[in-house]
């Protein structure tokens, strides 16, 4: 888990190796092909809650896959 100042998040590295798609990255807009290594994260909890962490499952339409740089630089942009 990873605490920041827009919340705690649950943050994966992917190696790439496994990727089949290609994901858009939140932070620039641009492709994450397949192959290439990026992260893949969630919110570590419920919103408006800080009770239960969220399982791999129950956050799975709240993944978002970005490229390193990109999640590292997120809170710099506007």
């Amino acid at each position: 888990m990873e605490e920041a100042a827009d919340g705690d998040w649950v943050v994966r590295r992917l190696t790439g190796a496994a990727t089949g798609k290609t994901y858009r990255c939140p932070g620039c807009d641009q492709e994450i092909r397949p192959g290439t290594p990026h992260l893949v994260t969630w919110p570590a909890y419920p919103r408006d809650s800080d009770l239960d962490p969220w399982d791999t499952g129950s956050a799975a339409d709240r993944r978002r896959h970005w490229h390193g740089t990109c999640w590292q630089s997120r809170g710099h942009r506007r």
